[in-house]
């Protein structure tokens, strides 16, 4: 039977997703596999986890549906994996979803209609949303229903649908860009932080478990140490570095196992790869401790500057490697020391 066509939208609505979303791409599958279900296997984020527990338990004494959440912070932290928690803790369906995707007013309508009550609507990138699909998103999120304009001209005419009640979760690499109207509408809003080498370790360790990984606490801290403070960068490395101890070894990771295997990936001792060398290597030397733009140094890399911005620099920014000023980005001193040069004058360095 082919999928029901949504007579308000004339598309075909997604599928409803698990908690733990599917995916065509074998290492989606596995991080995936690998993201924790309850609340109790989240690792790290102490403070925004308890507030999060308070909320959910709140909402199931109540039985309602908790209030619309925000989770803003780097992407690999643990944004899609709290939705699924949320939607597993209150044993609801999760649908799955992005902001660039829904392009028309009618794609979001097509989802809100086909919730059950209490479901978790999550949508991706929500500071992508165009204008006019976030519009209908306000009397959804506040007086859960949806005005729909039936006809054209001078004959349209608006009707109410009314929304079973559900909650929203809303992921964003960039609060900034999410428009005021719509984070004032999210009841919650939580931001995720880089994690301590000591939580990663944590993580390293148990998803090696999951994976029937031996591992050695010096393997899963040198995993940790170069992680970047980023959960999904801990998983992806300990996956390399167990095809070396397969391929080269025993297949146990041991301390000696991992860091040669980090490196033979191009990852150097503190977490930075051929991209974070590339970046640093532009400041200091190419431009010689001047300001550089964002689009400039995006450009000399040869990558996105939103790439740039969201992905790289601010790893680079909290190790000290790396200043933002009104003029632009600055290669600091312990960048220079990172590299093996010698720093110019003070001066120079702004």
């Amino acid at each position: 039977m082919s999928p029901r066509r949504d007579v308000l939208s004339g598309s075909v609505p997604p599928e409803r997703e698990s908690v733990s979303p599917r995916s065509s791409s074998e290492d989606e599958r596995v991080e995936a596999s690998l993201r924790p279900k309850s609340l109790s296997d989240f690792v790290g984020q102490r403070d925004l986890i308890g507030h999060l527990e308070i909320v959910l338990t709140a909402a199931r004494r109540r039985s309602q549906a908790v209030d619309h959440l925000l989770f803003a912070g780097p992407p690999g932290l643990g944004k899609t994996s709290l939705a699924g928690i949320v939607a597993t803790e209150l044993g609801v369906g999760l649908r799955i979803t992005s902001g660039p995707v829904l392009v028309r007013p009618g794609d979001l309508a097509a989802l809100l209609t086909d919730l059950n009550e209490g479901d978790v609507l999550f949508i991706d990138e929500i500071h992508r949303l165009p204008k006019v699909v976030e519009e209908v998103l306000y009397p959804a999120m506040e007086d859960g229903a949806l005005d729909i304009v039936v006809g054209k001209g001078p004959s349209a005419r608006s009707i109410r649908l009314e929304l079973p009640p559900f909650t929203l979760v809303g992921a964003t690499t960039r609060i900034g860009l999410v428009a005021s109207p719509l984070r004032d509408r999210f009841g919650f809003v939580g931001r995720l932080d880089l994690y301590e080498s000591a939580d990663l370790e944590t993580i390293v360790h148990r998803s090696a478990s999951l994976l029937k990984v031996e591992i050695d606490s010096q393997g899963a801290r040198a995993i940790a140490d170069r992680s970047r403070g980023t959960p999904r960068i801990a998983n992806r490395l300990l996956r390399r570095v167990r095809d070396v101890a397969e391929v080269r070894g025993d297949g146990t990771i041991t301390g000696t196992t991992a860091e040669e295997g980090l490196e033979l990936f191009g990852i150097d001792a503190i977490g930075l790869d051929k991209l974070d060398r590339q970046i640093l290597d532009t400041l200091c030397l190419r431009f010689a401790g001047s300001a550089v733009g964002l689009t400039t140094l995006a450009q000399s890399v040869g990558e996105e500057p939103s790439t740039i911005e969201d992905a790289y620099e601010p790893f680079l920014v909290q190790r000290g490697l790396v200043q933002r000023t009104p003029r632009g980005r600055v290669a600091t001193p312990a960048a220079y020391r990172h590299l093996g040069l010698s720093a110019p004058e003070a001066d120079r360095l702004l």
